[in-house]
């Protein structure tokens, strides 16, 4: 790019600089040393490939998404929390709204997360152990009881029983009082990254694809600040994906769901503002930032030259971040306090929306609570005390950054072309039910392609630490340790005896005929093609627990089994 055509640049970065919102904070070195809110080339200076990197706020946001990058607004403090029963739960949320977290992020127990109730035979010694026990509406009012849900953000973790716990969610929200269509935040309900790694489905992919476009269409029409779907790498990388493969992954599901959206005759301008994303921060400090800068850009480029988005906003990704669980160790734990410093450096100087980080005990069991207010505090270290808020995209332009991120972008499109080949070779006459992005997802996922890449990279990482290629302090070097055990959170088994009685409380309580008609109600809508959101609300306010839908929807679905990859 010639020099008039940066100077252009800088002009019009700045006329939006100007006429943004900053934040009343002190924008200055620790020695007191005004510092620019951007930087960029010299006057006069050419840069080849400027384009590729240009402005904060400008296409294709490598930079990041707005001009002002920090100084208009911080990342979200938002600390993934859930264990035990609602009660339990709802004070650990205070708790963190208290110590100055900004919105909530709901983890739930397995039972939960496989659309399972608590007193279900496969529930047995699982309930609230590795997050919250939700089994209906009844467990969503108590888990939010004295949090109005009109006034916080709130993220839930969850993707096979995503639309169901939503619903409860919604119920919630309208027995606190709260109209639905003001509600913020996010639900993951990314059902392909369960098939690429996470292994939590409940059905077939296509039943489990038409109740997120029927999410779509609901949050579309009625509900239009919240984000039905964030789109998961996180628990693609912890399976053992490297950066690209994490980023590749992540941004050709984010695709398929775009192709869903244009499927049912959404405007791309309307819904994939609906759409956020869900990143790994892992320990490579630098090929971590570059992954997230190489994000925006590929998906700013492909959402205006692919799919047609015209509105800067259908053209950002907004992503929210987590710090590596798979890096923390058993071993001298006091180490990971130092790795998820590092990873939530990282995951900041990428440009995150939002950001959890680990606490250093939870390699062993859930946070206690001293361990959570440390992964508090580090973010708020990092926000306070660094001064990496001051200015946007620090490391723009740095030649090893940049290359990095180049590098990532190309590797990425290269195994967007294998998934599109899957697509046409599965297709051989071009014809793609929803998209050939999609199509390709699909048919990775039905032959195990996914499973294996995921697979093979996880090997070879386990080779370089076996071999001490690649160490791991406490582990495989520097292994001497004065580190006494730590007192960690270990859940009662009498908080799933409670669960389970209260279950059963619940159900003799309410009218079992209305729920039976409510669940009727839901399978009719299932063998036919209108939406199934106002039916499953109905069930839900019934109080219909989660198993008892889901299990209506299986038995009408079918269930999923994997292929075996060798």
């Amino acid at each position: 790019m010639d020099a008039d055509a940066i100077a252009q640049g800088r002009r019009r970065w700045q006329e939006r600089y100007d006429s943004a919102r900053k934040r009343d904070a002190d924008f200055t070195t620790l020695s007191g040393d005004p510092v620019e809110p951007v930087y960029g080339p010299p006057d006069g200076d050419t840069v080849t490939g400027f384009e590729r990197i240009g402005w904060p706020g400008e296409f294709p946001f490598t930079r990041g998404l707005y001009p002002t990058g920090y100084r208009g607004r911080t990342w979200t403090i938002r600390q993934f929390a859930g264990f035990g029963n609602a009660e339990q739960t709802n004070e650990r949320y205070k708790m963190i709204l208290e110590a100055g977290g900004g919105g909530l992020s709901v983890a739930f127990d397995m039972p939960t997360l496989m659309g399972r109730d608590s007193d279900d035979p496969r529930s047995l010694g699982e309930v609230g152990h590795c997050g919250v026990a939700i089994d209906s509406a009844a467990d969503m009012e108590v888990l939010f009881r004295d949090i109005p849900l009109g006034d916080v953000t709130t993220s839930m973790t969850i993707s096979g029983p995503a639309v169901p716990i939503f619903c409860m969610y919604l119920v919630a929200a309208e027995r606190q009082g709260v109209d639905p269509a003001v509600l913020n935040g996010t639900l993951q309900t990314d059902i392909f990254k369960e098939y690429i790694a996470q292994k939590e489905w409940l059905f077939q992919p296509e039943p489990h694809l038409r109740l997120i476009g029927d999410l779509m269409e609901h949050c579309a029409h009625g509900i239009p600040a919240y984000k039905p779907l964030s789109v998961s790498g996180y628990h693609i990388r912890e399976a053992g994906a490297t950066a690209a493969q994490e980023l590749a992954y992540t941004l050709a599901d984010g695709f398929g769901y775009v192709e869903l959206g244009l499927s049912r005759g959404l405007d791309v301008n309307t819904f994939a503002p609906g759409l956020s994303f869900f990143f790994d921060a892992h320990l490579d400090f630098f090929e971590e930032i570059a992954k997230f800068r190489a994000a925006r850009r590929i998906w700013a480029r492909w959402m205006r030259d692919v799919y047609g988005a015209t509105s800067e906003k259908a053209q950002w990704l907004r992503f929210h971040t987590q710090t590596a669980g798979v890096s923390l160790t058993a071993q001298q734990p006091y180490n990971n306090v130092v790795r998820t410093a590092i990873e939530a450096l990282s995951a900041v100087l990428g440009g995150t929306n939002s950001l959890h980080t680990n606490a250093l005990d939870e390699t062993l069991a859930l946070p206690s609570e001293q361990a959570a207010e440390i992964a508090l505090r580090t973010q708020q270290v990092l926000m306070e005390e660094t001064g990496v808020t001051n200015v946007a995209d620090p490391l723009g332009g740095s030649w090893y950054v940049e290359a990095l991120t180049d590098r990532i972008e190309a590797d990425a499109e290269k195994i967007f072309e294998r998934i599109k080949e899957r697509g046409r070779r599965a297709l051989p006459d071009n014809h793609h039910p929803i998209g050939p992005i999609t199509s390709g997802i699909l048919r990775g996922i039905e032959d195990g392609w996914f499973t294996g890449e995921i697979a093979e990279s996880a090997f070879r990482c386990q080779q370089a630490l076996e071999k001490n290629d690649k160490k791991v302090v406490g582990v495989n070097c520097h292994t001497g340790s004065v580190t006494g055990d730590l007192e960690i959170l270990r859940v009662s088994h009498e908080v799933e005896r409670e669960q389970v009685r209260a279950l059963t409380d619940r159900r003799s309580a309410r009218d079992d005929a209305a729920v039976r008609r409510a669940l009727g109600t839901l399978v009719e809508a299932a063998r036919g093609e209108g939406n199934m959101i106002e039916p499953m609300l109905e069930a839900v306010r019934a109080e219909a627990t989660l198993g008892e839908i889901c299990g209506a929807l299986r038995d009408e679905w079918g269930t999923y089994t994997e292929p075996p990859v060798f």
